[in-house]
């Protein structure tokens, strides 16, 4: 049986009979089955299988997340990553979170740094009502939420540090995130990319994306596979 635990939730794969004998077990109060996250405010189709709060709190790496389930997406396949870029981020960096959800990464870097500020936009209002919630839970006090689209928000800052924590059709909003990195400053795109691409394409996007600015490729991090011969990847470039 595959399953995830957050909070005390239990998400499976597959439909079991087992279900009372299952939240025993996992000492849960809820399962669920999430079948996929859908539109650019990554929205979950889910159904509840046992009880019926899907609101939780989640510990990672000494940061709470406390979301809904029902409402907003959660990858546990990602908690590498988060604390990874926490480690990244050098004191008194200014670092906009673009796509920031309920904090994924915002929270990490608010926990685990010593930046001097984190943006972090969202466009889905439940998102933003938990990364909200988060950053009170977590006191990060060096954390400033932002509602909006990140094509219209992002223009509004400058930075040392750029997150582009999302997946589909990520390169479409490079150009206004390379205009609003400093110089010299670090960008983190995700992207998912046919293993063949991997070494090229996601470098060539952020190049073209920088016109006449230097772009110096630092890493290219093999998240997990995303389907069949593709995998997300976060290349973190340096520009100039």
């Amino acid at each position: 049986m595959k399953y995830k635990k957050i909070g005390d939730i239990l998400i499976l794969n597959d439909n079991p009979s087992n279900l009372n004998e299952l939240a025993r077990k996992y000492n849960v109060k809820t399962i669920m089955q999430i079948d996929h996250i859908q539109g650019t405010k990554r929205e979950p189709v889910y159904k509840i299988l046992y009880g019926s709060e899907t609101e939780t709190i989640n510990r990672e790496n000494k940061c709470l997340f406390k979301l809904d389930l029902s409402k907003v997406m959660w990858s546990k396949g990602n908690v590498n990553e988060r604390l990874r870029i926490a480690k990244l981020v050098e004191d008194d960096e200014s670092v906009l979170d673009m796509f920031a959800g309920i904090g994924y990464f915002s929270i990490p870097i608010g926990v685990h740094s010593s930046a001097k500020e984190v943006i972090s936009i969202e466009i889905n209002p439940n998102s933003y009502y938990y990364l909200c919630e988060n950053i009170k839970l977590n006191k990060c006090d060096n954390i400033t939420p932002v509602l909006g689209d990140c094509l219209v928000e992002t223009p509004n800052f400058k930075a040392d540090r750029i997150l582009m924590g999302y997946v589909k059709t990520t390169h479409h909003y490079l150009r206004v995130a390379i205009d609003s990195l400093n110089k010299g400053g670090i960008i983190h795109y995700h992207e998912t990319v046919p293993e063949k691409l991997i070494e090229t394409r996601p470098i060539s996007r952020i190049k073209q994306s920088a016109g006449d600015r230097q772009v110096e490729l630092l890493k290219i991090n093999k998240i997990k596979k995303y389907s069949p011969g593709v995998w997300h990847v976060v290349i973190d470039a340096l520009i100039d």
